[in-house]
Order: structure tokens, then sequence, then C-alpha cells
């Protein structure tokens, strides 16, 4: 295997599978609240549980995916998670009781966490070192394109057709997804033989990866204030009547990403990850304070390009900077304590936000949520770039002393 070429048959094969994989989440999610109330008279609050439950799944996997990744092997992992999505999918044409959907909902939950940790974990062991930030960001292209996809076709099958024909679309991307996997070749790295590896009994180092914590909590922030347009958002275009604007933001955020991904990887690689993370949480913070005060469709769209820059360019970035602080053969954990932080910050936000809304309105909450990512930016500094600070500072000492020692 060429680590030193990027679109690799394989780096292409895992691409594939986890745009498949996220493709079923985001045609879901846009639909299962009116699902559970139109077929299983839900609710509004048991409708919301119906797709949120779905999270708390997810957030169970993570961890237990990254432990035993390396002993069961990342394509099992892939293939049981894949296996498990097929099934609890094929159980929502049967189910006509809401305890029953709940259940599978949260066990198609626990599918995704085991398929999406394995794939994000598989990409890293494809992908050369000092192409880390590139590889990375190419790679979740495939989520960026499954959330432009995936809720349109959601949207454009229940408009057109019915339910059951967007089971019968998630159980063809996860059979591919399935099959495709057969012709992927994984090379599990070795663990080092330690005290840690081998002593029984819980252990948290076993299931979360301390090194990735840091960049992971200001993930989780990130994400907790992204929430608020995935929630909030068409709600706010109707209080301002921009919902045709509205339409088309999530187009615009993703053709932002898609333009500047191969720029900002590629900086990630040669200048450093401080390089990429400052300009990008200062463009979502621009991002958010321009939609608080949209009063037009262009600046509405506008907000989206700088959201886009900004949150797509961290989403990729924050991954990288985990995997690179963490040792390599704790690359899966890594993966899970990232993406497990990350969704706690997802999970609560809208829970929280709504708390804060009635007192802020629309326009006052995305400013709120300005200053929260102003406010990241130090904390970023604190727990991450400080210390790559130090560490490039001590290097340049290091390196004049050996340039000096060869002068003499």
């Amino acid at each position: 295997m060429d680590k030193h070429k990027l679109w690799t048959k394989d780096f292409l094969i895992v691409f594939l599978t986890n745009l498949f994989i996220f493709l079923t989440f985001y045609l879901l999610v846009v639909i299962f609240s009116a699902y559970a109330m139109e077929k299983l008279d839900a609710t509004q609050s048991q409708a919301g549980l119906a797709a949120s439950i779905f999270i708390l799944g997810v957030l169970i996997a993570r961890p237990f995916a990254g432990k035993f990744i390396q002993s069961v092997g990342h394509k099992k992992i892939l293939y049981i998670g894949l296996a498990f999505s097929i099934m609890t999918t094929i159980l929502y044409f049967e189910i006509n009781n809401l305890m029953l959907l709940l259940l599978n909902r949260f066990l198609h939950g626990v599918a995704f966490g085991l398929a999406a940790t394995a794939t994000n974990t598989i990409v890293v062991g494809l992908i050369s070192s000092e192409h880390r930030g590139k590889g990375i960001g190419y790679f979740t292209l495939s989520n960026t394109l499954a959330s432009a996809i995936g809720p349109f076709l959601g949207l454009f099958i229940s408009q057109y057709g019915d339910y059951q024909m967007i089971f019968l679309v998630c159980i063809v991307f996860a059979i591919s997804g399935f099959i495709i996997t057969a012709f992927l070749k994984v090379a599990t790295p070795a663990v080092p033989q330690t005290k840690s590896t081998s002593s029984k009994g819980f252990h948290l180092k076993d299931y979360i990866e301390m090194k990735a914590v840091p960049i992971s909590i200001v993930v989780g922030l990130i994400n907790f204030s992204y929430s608020s347009i995935l929630t909030f958002l068409m709600a706010y275009a109707k209080d301002i009547q921009l919902v045709d604007a509205a339409s088309f933001f999530f187009v615009v955020f993703a053709i932002s990403i898609l333009v500047s991904r191969p720029f900002t990887g590629k900086w990630f690689d040669t200048k450093g990850e401080n390089f990429v993370m400052y300009p990008s949480l200062l463009s979502f913070a621009v991002g958010l304070i321009l939609l608080s005060q949209s009063h037009n469709g262009f600046t509405l769209l506008l907000a989206g390009v700088f959201i886009g820059l900004g949150f797509g360019t961290l989403q990729s970035s924050t991954q990288a900077i985990a995997i690179k602080s963490s040792p390599h053969h704790r690359a899966g954990l890594a993966t899970s304590t990232f993406f497990l932080l990350g969704d706690v910050g997802m999970v609560t936000g809208p829970y929280l936000l709504g708390f804060l809304l009635p007192f802020t309105g629309y326009r006052g909450l995305y400013v709120t949520i300005a200053i929260l990512v102003f406010a990241s930016i130090a904390l970023y500094y604190l727990l991450h770039a400080k210390k790559v600070r130090v560490a490039n500072v001590n290097l340049e000492i290091n390196e004049t002393k050996n340039s000096k020692r060869v002068m003499l």
C-alpha cells in the first residue's frame, strides 16, 4: 500500500462506505419525527425522542468500538456495524409499536456508531502522516456530501413516494457499503505490549484516549454551537420570512466546503494546524453574526458561505489534530473519543439552547452563539495551540543548537 498516494483503491472504498453510512443517517433524520407521528400516532415529544434516541445509541457504541477495534479488527467492526444497520433498517418495515420503534432506533444508532468509528479509524491507516490534514479533509467530504444529498433525498422521496421507499433506499445503501467492504484491505497496526494492555478490570483509558480529549472538548463546544443552526434555522427563516433562501443554505454551505477543502487540507499539512484553526473559528463566528443580522436572502446565504468555510474546515482539522496528538496504535480510541465528545455537544445543544431561546429570540440566540465561538478561540489556545507553539519553539532551539555544532 502506497501511503504517499492518497486516492488509492482502499481510500476510495472507505470514502464510499462512509458516504453510504451517513446518507442513511441523513435520509432518516429529516423524516423520522414525521414518520412517528403519522404512522404510530406519537406525540411531538415522543416523535422527538424517536429521532434523538438514535444519538444515544451512537454515544454508547463509540467508546466500545474504540476499545475493541484493535483486538477484534477494524474490518470486522465495520462489517458488524453494516450488518447490524441492514437488520435494523429491515425491521422498520414490520414495526407497528412505538416502544419497539424506540428500541430499534436505539439499536440502529449503535450500528451507526460502530460502522462510522470503524471507517474513520481505517482511513487513518491509509494516509501518511505528512498528508494527514489533506487526507482527512478529503475523507470528511463524504460526510459533507451526505449532509447535502441525504436530507434532499429524504424530503423528495417522502413528497413523491412513501416511507417504505425511504427504508428500501437506506437498505440499498447499507448493503452497497457491506459489499464493497469485501474488497478493502486493512493492515492493523501492532499494539505495544505494556502493562496497560494486559491489565484486567475497568480502566478509563481503555475507552478514552486522554491525549485526544483537549481538542475533543473544543469540538464539543463547536458542535454545540452548530446545533443551533441544524435545530432552529428553518424556524428562524420563517420568523424573518426568508424560507426560500434558507432552503439553499445547506447547498451553499456544502459548496463552500467542497471548494475550500483542497486548500485548507494542504495548509494544515504544510503550515500547521494553528494556521488553519484560528481563521476557521473566526469565519464560523462571523457567519453566525451575519446570520443573526440577516434581513435578506443574500446576507443569509453569505452567512452560509462563512459558516461552511469555518465549521466545515474545523470538522476535518480537529479530527486530524486528535489523531496526530495520540499514539498511532490508539487511533481507534482517539477517533471514538473525538466523536463521542462532539456528539455530546451536538445532542445537548438543542435542549439547552431551547431554554435560552425565549429570553433571546432567534437573532439574540445567534449573537450569543457567535460570542461562544469567539470564546472557543481562547479555549483552543489554552488546550492545544499553546502546546504546539511551545513545541515549535523548542524544535527551533534544538535545530539552532545542532546547526552551531555542525559549524564548529
